[in-house]
């Protein structure tokens, strides 16, 4: 009869659930069990055995490269602590305490190592390094494409407009007078162009080019400023006498005439309904041509002759620029300026409103002056001054997009072209062999004429449309034409 094993010669058994024993394909071993037959002990102890030495075994832990992670960015002490931080009375003294007197003291590296970690703990640090992803350039342009169309990133620079250097057309202006106190050009918004010619004011249609002569006032007499009413309807004229008159352009008739000043009328100014006229007396004059009177105001302001007048668009304030340099602020309410601008030191013809920005002004000096300023009527404060280099003649904004255009005199005869407020340079015209004393801008913005005393009327294509902002074309060389006007 065969006995049993004793038990403490039996293999020992895992003490595993039965669940994860049958996922395991634990079977129980007798005491019969052959050799071949592996205990279950024996079967977890063992390592897998691999199908090929050519494969590789891989594992479940990670372990990351340590030359890509650049861990170099990352500034934990960025510099030792001086010695002298550690060397102070009492480290001395707790030294002597806690290690006795004679203990040797800490070198730099040991202190470094046991004072607590400065403020460049963990700073990252921007790393200058070429990246060496081959999707770094990719990823970068689909970044630069999301954000192309938020308000952070910046727009691209768009290329500098191309401005004609040519005129597209002349116009011969004989007796055309070379005074830089006159105005005898002006645009009206009904395409017409007025123009003064010794004691005669012509007419040009911009539309069909047909002049047609509006008025002689005879050889006492010489035309010294022409201004169209902002409907175009009414053109006001200046006498070198000193009236202004009112003529209906559509029937070639005077309707008003109305004096005052007591000697030539060199300026003169539209706002909805009243004609202001400036005059080498120093005096300005309201007029209104509803009442049967001359005038219905005076301003008595400058010291010399007033050569400038212009409305602000909401005809609230009417700027006066004179031979005394100053630059004078008026409203309808006041008999005495509201602002008395003094910073030019010479004469003020050329004065322009902003048609962008409410209470916005530029004014231009003389040859002594050469500057362009920009003025807050709000506040009488400079916004900004540009030194020109030459006489300012004349100011105009243009309606479509944010910049101005200004003519000058001695000593370069140009026409500039001015971003705003950067005022930077878009274009410089030349063309006239004398002072660009008159100036005018197209009903539609993008055309200017300018006058000169070299007897020619010069038409520019300048700016842009007010809806496409296309650069305009340069038609200069194709159809230049070159015409009289009488």
């Amino acid at each position: 009869m065969a006995l049993a094993a004793p038990a403490s010669d039996a293999k020992p058994r895992l003490n595993v659930p039965p669940a994860m024993a049958a996922a395991l394909r634990l079977d129980p071993v007798g005491l019969g069990a052959g050799p071949s037959t592996p205990s279950p002990s024996r079967r977890l102890a063992e390592p897998p055995k691999t199908p090929s030495p050519s494969k590789t075994t891989y594992s479940d832990r990670f372990i990351p490269c340590r030359s890509s992670s650049r861990l170099q960015n990352f500034a934990l002490l960025d510099s030792p602590l001086s010695p002298a931080k550690d060397d102070t009375p009492y480290s001395r003294l707790l030294r002597a305490e806690l290690f006795g007197p004679d203990s040797p003291k800490p070198t730099t590296a040991t202190s470094a190592a046991s004072a607590s970690p400065n403020t460049n703990l963990f700073r990252f640090k921007k790393d200058h390094s070429a990246p060496t992803s081959p999707f770094a350039k990719a990823a970068a342009a689909a970044h630069h494409d999301c954000t192309a169309g938020s308000g952070d990133a910046p727009s691209p620079q768009k290329p500098p407009r191309k401005v004609p250097k040519t005129p597209h057309k002349v116009l011969d202006a004989p007796s055309l007078q070379d005074d830089f106190y006159l105005n005898l050009v002006d645009w009206s918004s009904q395409n017409v162009l007025a123009v003064g010619l010794g004691t005669c004011v012509y007419l040009w249609s911009a539309s069909n080019s047909k002049v047609t002569k509006l008025c002689d006032l005879g050889p006492r007499d010489s035309v010294c400023a022409v201004h169209w009413s902002r409907e175009g309807s009414y053109l006001s004229i200046g006498t070198g006498l000193g009236d202004v008159q009112i003529w209906d352009s559509s029937r070639c008739k005077r309707i008003r005439n109305m004096g005052g000043h007591q000697t030539r009328t060199g300026v003169l100014a539209w706002s909805s309904c009243i004609l202001s006229s400036g005059s080498r007396d120093k005096n300005i004059l309201q007029h209104d041509i509803r009442v049967p009177s001359d005038y219905i105001s005076k301003f008595c302001g400058h010291r010399s002759e007033v050569c400038g007048l212009k409305w602000s668009h909401d005809d609230r304030e009417l700027a006066s620029g004179g031979n005394d340099n100053q630059l004078l602020v008026w409203n309808q309410r006041s008999q005495q300026p509201v602002l008395r601008l003094t910073e030019h030191t010479a004469a003020v013809k050329a004065i322009a409103w902003s048609p962008h920005q409410q209470g916005l002004l530029a004014s231009g000096g003389g040859t002594a002056d050469r500057c362009i300023r920009f003025w807050n009527t709000a506040n009488g404060n400079v916004l900004n001054s540009i030194d020109t280099g030459s006489q300012v003649c004349n100011l105009a904004w243009c309606k479509n997009v944010n910049e101005l255009v200004s003519t000058h005199g001695y000593s370069q005869n140009q026409i500039m072209v001015w971003k705003y407020p950067s005022m930077s340079k878009v274009a410089t015209l030349t063309g006239h062999t004398m002072r660009v004393l008159y100036l005018a801008s197209s009903p539609d913005g993008q055309t200017i004429v300018t006058g000169a005393g070299d007897e020619t009327l010069r038409f520019w294509n300048i700016f842009p449309s007010v809806k496409t902002q296309t650069p305009v074309r340069d038609i200069g060389l194709w159809s230049f034409s070159r015409s009289h006007i009488r």
